[in-house]
């Protein structure tokens, strides 16, 4: 798929079908997101994949945005391992970990399966339950899967403000 054609028709999928995911494919996200670019190269993101019914129990008690995904991508980081800005105001663990799910949200829709960036959920309590280490911090979860035939683009997808209304050029 053109790449031009992948970024307009990828959309958040809100209803899947009970279908698991090949591994192929999803060796094939997972390592798309592995080649993202971090800052100083430190790659301190950390990818748990929940396709278990007991994981996935465990994800429909953080969320209710799951949508009958087979696969849940918790997409975490750790903070011990971040570049920390000039200034010590922020690092780069968030935007670290934001690049590699948008890289694994492409490379889903590349491959045919659809997804989900979810961020409906409180971070530490995910993290409690999802016993992760104290050092790894939760982004967001990226549902799986592939679109059951009722799902679509919500009302508001193809909305996008102006180039001149986001770009400013100094």
């Amino acid at each position: 798929m053109e790449y031009k054609d992948l970024v307009q028709e990828r959309y958040s999928c809100k209803s899947y079908l009970d279908t698991q995911i090949p591994e192929d494919k999803l060796q094939y996200i997972l390592n798309c997101g592995r080649l993202a670019p971090t800052a100083k190269n430190l790659q301190e993101q950390h990818i748990y994949v929940v396709q278990s019914k007991e994981g996935l129990a465990k994800i429909d008690q953080i969320t209710p945005c799951r949508y009958n995904a087979p696969t849940v991508l918790v997409i975490a980081f750790d903070s011990r391992n971040v570049f920390t800005y000039p200034g010590g105001k922020r690092d780069s663990g968030i935007e670290d970990a934001t690049i590699v799910a948008t890289h694994m949200t492409l490379a889903a829709k590349d491959c045919g399966i659809d997804s989900c960036m979810v961020n409906k959920l409180d971070p530490d309590e995910a993290a409690k339950i999802l016993s992760l280490p104290a050092n790894e911090k939760i982004l967001m979860f990226l549902d799986l899967g592939y679109a059951s035939p009722e799902a679509k683009p919500l009302p508001n997808h193809s909305n996008r403000k102006d180039l001149k209304d986001t770009v400013s050029y100094i």
